[in-house]
């Protein structure tokens, strides 16, 4: 039997790994909304990235559509927060 890493099958699987991503992405956006520090905003604008690389790779292996779809969706809402927040600091300095 192959031997697994620490992590299991399910962590890497592209449509979990896909979801995990935009968990961290919404907490990150949550985070620089209630502190809009730009190093806060930084850190929800990499996460956000790394879930569209996730989304993508997702996409590629035909993951659970329906699932990858409410992801996309609250990967999209992060976005469009996150834009709110730049547009924020900008309009304070």
């Amino acid at each position: 039997m192959a031997k697994h890493s620490d992590t299991s099958w399910k962590q890497d699987h592209p449509s979990t790994l896909f979801s995990n991503s935009v968990q961290r992405a919404d907490r990150a956006v949550k985070q620089a909304m209630s502190h809009p520090q730009e190093i806060a905003v930084e850190h929800a604008f990499n996460s956000i990235e790394h879930a569209e690389n996730a989304l993508k790779n997702a996409v590629e292996h035909n993951e659970h559509l329906d699932t990858v779809e409410q992801n996309k969706e609250i990967l999209d809402q992060a976005k469009q927060q996150l834009h709110e927040i730049k547009q924020s600091i900008k309009e304070q300095h």
